[in-house]
């Protein structure tokens, strides 16, 4: 499980160093292979290889003459590309989702499960401190929340 929320730098390059803590899971689960593509919130997604597979498996298999279900795979399985740890732990980061999620050198790593999200770091603080400015409407949960106890 992936968790917690650590920033870093991309170089020049778009490359960015996964933070050593993940790096010995990630060889374990995926040998260094891992997915990215874009998320509806303006951030990117980064999927070990087979966990991704997993969820494309799912989006695939959404019925094709349902709008939303095409939208989500051309969106999610459009833009999903291959990515690599070097030897020195590094992912090359694509241009153009790099340009989606406005990332240029400040980001933040989330840790989220299975997953990571890869913020630009401004954005980042700014919807985190809307979301917990928006805490005070939590009364509104959906029902699969009503029963979580954190």
């Amino acid at each position: 499980m992936f968790r917690g929320a650590n920033k870093l730098t991309l170089d020049t390059k778009g490359r960015l160093v996964m933070p050593t803590r993940y790096r010995e899971r990630l060889q374990e689960r995926c040998g260094g292979n891992l997915v990215i593509t874009v998320d509806r919130d303006q951030c990117l997604l980064l999927y070990p290889l087979p966990d991704w597979e997993e969820i494309e498996r799912k989006l695939m298999r959404l019925p094709t003459l349902n709008p939303q279900a095409r939208r989500l795979q051309r969106l999610m399985v459009g833009h999903a590309t291959d990515l690599e740890l070097d030897g020195h732990g590094r992912l090359l980061l694509p241009p153009k989702l790099r340009e989606f999620a406005t990332l240029t050198r400040d980001a933040m790593l989330i840790g989220q499960g299975v997953r990571f999200e890869l913020w630009d770091e401004a954005r980042w603080n700014e919807r985190r401190d809307e979301w917990l400015a928006g805490e005070e409407s939590a009364t509104d949960l959906p029902a699969e929340l009503e029963t979580l106890s954190l």
